[in-house]
């Protein structure tokens, strides 16, 4: 059984703004994925470029939002006070040209990523530097998409008015 080790960079953004402040600017730059509408071009048995199409129209700063939890209210239950909540970011029309060389990829992509509050109620945005994720399988072309992606993340970071850690070169 392949055992692969590797060292991943956890980023933990400061974002100078209040939870509830980044959660909506975040939300906004990284809209929902449209289930119904990529269902419906499935099931139309659509043109791949179709598919980029409205994935380009959606995605405006290179990311939509296929899942989102809001861990605050059920550990608020044990006493915690702290907003926290998780997504999973990510394109499936970047993620598929890491997909062609090896389907094991959908196991970093989509991203995830935390906004949350310190105990001084400041807010961060944290996620794992996609380079390490996908660098990992020892692909060339796999490991060029990762350092495509911590490019794209870099440049939604400043969109938010965050600072891009060095780590995203």
């Amino acid at each position: 059984m392949p055992s692969v080790e590797r060292v991943v960079h956890r980023l933990d953004v400061p974002s100078g703004q209040s939870y509830a402040e980044l959660r909506q600017r975040f939300e906004e730059a990284v809209p929902a994925y449209d289930v119904q509408l990529f269902a419906g071009l499935v099931a139309d048995r659509v043109e791949w470029s179709a598919i980029v199409e409205a994935t380009d129209r959606l995605a405006t700063y290179g990311f939509l939002r296929y899942w989102t939890v809001e861990a605050g209210p059920v550990m608020s239950l044990a006493g915690n006070t702290l907003a926290c909540v998780s997504y999973l970011v990510g394109n499936h029309t970047i993620a598929q040209r890491m997909y062609r060389h090896d389907p094991g990829v959908m196991l970093y992509a989509p991203l995830r990523v935390a906004i949350h509050e310190d105990a001084d109620r400041r807010a961060w945005l944290s996620l794992d530097r996609p380079s390490d994720q996908f660098g990992s399988f020892g692909l060339p072309d796999v490991a060029a998409v990762g350092g495509e992606l911590d490019g794209k993340v870099a440049a939604l970071l400043r969109h938010l008015d965050l600072p891009a850690p060095p780590e995203l070169g």
